[in-house]
């Protein structure tokens, strides 16, 4: 399995390929379209995330000593942020998910690119998935 490093600079190459912002949001709904989906029966109050204008829920469950996270969205353009932000993080160890700055959202120009309620959005997705690995690296105990 790739590093989360290796992941980031997958997906900034990626995005180098796209002269524009249109071609760049294209790009993140496709991504959307391909997300693993969050089981129905785990689409709850606890696992919507709390920050985001639209409706987020995120599951992470331990497989081995690594993290996967499912999610689903009811805005396409959320729904392919949460697809790459669990491109880079699902099937990765607690630790490097919580040690790790996810570069690449500032190296592809995202934060910059968003309205400030979604810029908040993707900060309280990431600040839920470390949570996520916090609470099952200490599982792992």
């Amino acid at each position: 399995m790739a590093t989360i490093k290796e992941i980031e600079e997958t997906i900034v190459e990626e995005f180098g390929y796209y002269d524009d912002w249109m071609g760049k949001y294209e790009y993140i709904i496709e991504l959307g379209k391909s997300l693993p989906l969050v089981d129905e029966k785990y689409k709850t109050e606890e696992n919507l995330i709390k920050g985001c204008q639209s409706r987020v829920w995120l599951y992470a469950e331990l497989e081995g000593d690594k993290i996967i996270y499912t999610a689903d969205s009811d805005a396409i353009i959320t729904k392919g942020i949460i697809g790459l932000l669990i491109r880079v993080l699902s099937h990765q160890t607690p630790d490097d998910i919580i040690n790790t700055n996810l570069s690449f959202i500032d190296r592809i120009g995202l934060k910059e690119h968003l309205s400030p309620t979604r810029s908040n959005g993707l900060v309280s997705m990431i600040k839920q998935m470390k949570l996520y690995a916090l609470a099952l690296k200490t599982k792992m105990l």
